[in-house]
């Protein structure tokens, strides 16, 4: 006869031994909802089960919805093992409050020091503690073309210069497709803005107005330019542009209805679940000229404070997994990113990739995005000030002001 007390027993000790053989269990929150992002981060999550650890995967649309319930949840007392944030100032604020880990072990183990670019390290490492763990490099203003809509509009090599962009852009119209593929979203708007300055202004006029917030160089005739040029952008997207999202702005130039699109390199992500190809289907153009300008832009994940020891252990476990080679080029593949370890083997990646690698080896290339120099307050009216500009008829010269009033020191 069955005794129901000792199998009770029996299963309560056997899942117990369960839950200790399976290792460290993580929570993460994180925004990679889209199809490619999906493929990216179950890279991540195979690699903490292989580790010995529990993947438990939040996944929440939207970066700023993301961000919210986490810090919400980390006030509430009721934390998750790892939250995703921006390679930028977002985190700061619960730094400073004691809200978070450090990992000043694993870097220190695993020499983040030695393979990690200067700009991801002033954000990671703050007072001399390392309390996120960078997970790639974005570069945020990559320009995406369809090879269809290139041959059939009768463009026979890729555009060099913003002029030889506007060019494209006329021949795409003439030829009935949709030139540029947009989301009209301020954070889309934001990153066309950003490749403008970079692109037209160089280093030195992206650093006087982003970093120094020069007000001769944001009411000059150069910064004019820019502004002239990102509103011009404007009169090649569709009517179907506003609030569409950035992946359906990518999927008009896998299906050839549009010619180009400014995004980060997340858009290979789209591209690569396709089954489209790097160099044979679309190309891709980091920037115009040996000397343009690499945005770094990327992901982080943050380690809510916690005193739970196995907590601890799948916060260190998670760093490292994240961290680690060979997983690098495996969620960069997926991803569209590029590792953030400069030590990794590039020969697993695409063309693009390649490229972008092979540009972050100039550290003279290398900018921040916005967010590295620009506080939440500050990005976020600038943000408002370039939708604005971009959907409404606005002078030039009251951007002009608008801007050097949002990012006064």
């Amino acid at each position: 006869m069955l005794n129901l007390k000792n199998l009770t027993v029996a299963l309560s000790l056997w899942g117990l031994a369960t839950a200790h053989a399976a290792g460290p269990k993580a929570e993460v929150i994180h925004w990679w909802t889209s199809g490619g992002e999906s493929a990216a981060v179950k890279k991540f999550s195979d690699a903490y089960t292989a580790a010995g650890g529990v993947w438990v995967d939040t996944a929440i649309a939207l970066g700023e919805q993301a961000r919210s319930v986490a810090i919400n949840r980390i006030i509430g007392g009721n934390p998750p093992t790892a939250a995703q944030f921006n390679t930028s100032k977002q985190f700061l604020d619960i730094v400073e409050q004691g809200m978070l880990n450090n990992m000043d072990e694993i870097a220190a183990r695993d020499g983040w020091d030695k393979f990690l670019p200067e700009t991801v390290l002033n954000v990671v490492r703050v007072k001399g503690h390392y309390y996120a763990a960078p997970v790639n490099i974005h570069m945020p203003t990559w320009i995406w073309y369809s090879k269809a809509a290139f041959k059939k509009a009768g463009i026979a090599a890729e555009p060099k210069s913003m002029d030889e962009m506007f060019a494209a852009l006329d021949k795409i119209k003439a030829a009935g497709l949709i030139p540029l593929a947009h989301g009209g979203q301020p954070w889309q708007e934001n990153i066309a803005f950003t490749a403008v300055l970079a692109n037209l202004g160089g280093t030195e006029l992206y650093l006087k107005v982003m970093r120094d917030r020069d007000p001769a160089a944001i009411q000059g005739e150069a910064f004019r330019k820019v502004l002239t040029s990102y509103k011009r952008l404007q009169s090649y997207v569709d009517k179907g542009a506003p609030g569409r999202n950035w992946n359906d702005a990518t999927a008009l130039l896998i299906t050839g209805k549009a010619g180009m699109q400014i995004m980060g390199d997340w858009a290979k992500g789209e591209f690569a679940l396709a089954n489209q190809t790097a160099g044979k289907d679309y190309g891709c153009i980091a920037g115009f000229g040996a000397r343009s300008p690499y945005v770094i832009q990327g992901d982080v994940f943050v380690f809510p404070k916690t005193n739970d020891a196995e907590a601890i252990k799948a916060q260190k476990l998670l760093a490292s997994v994240m961290l680690s080679p060979a997983v690098q080029v495996e969620f960069s593949n997926k991803k569209g990113s590029i590792p953030v370890r400069t030590d990794v083997d590039a020969s697993k990646l695409d063309v693009c990739a390649q490229q972008g690698l092979a540009i972050m080896k100039d550290k003279s290339r290398h900018l921040g995005n916005g967010e590295v120099y620009l506080n939440p307050d500050q990005n976020g009216a600038l943000s408002d000030i370039l939708t604005a500009y971009w959907n409404k008829n606005v002078p030039v010269e009251k951007v002009q002001k608008d801007i050097l009033s949002a990012l006064k020191r």
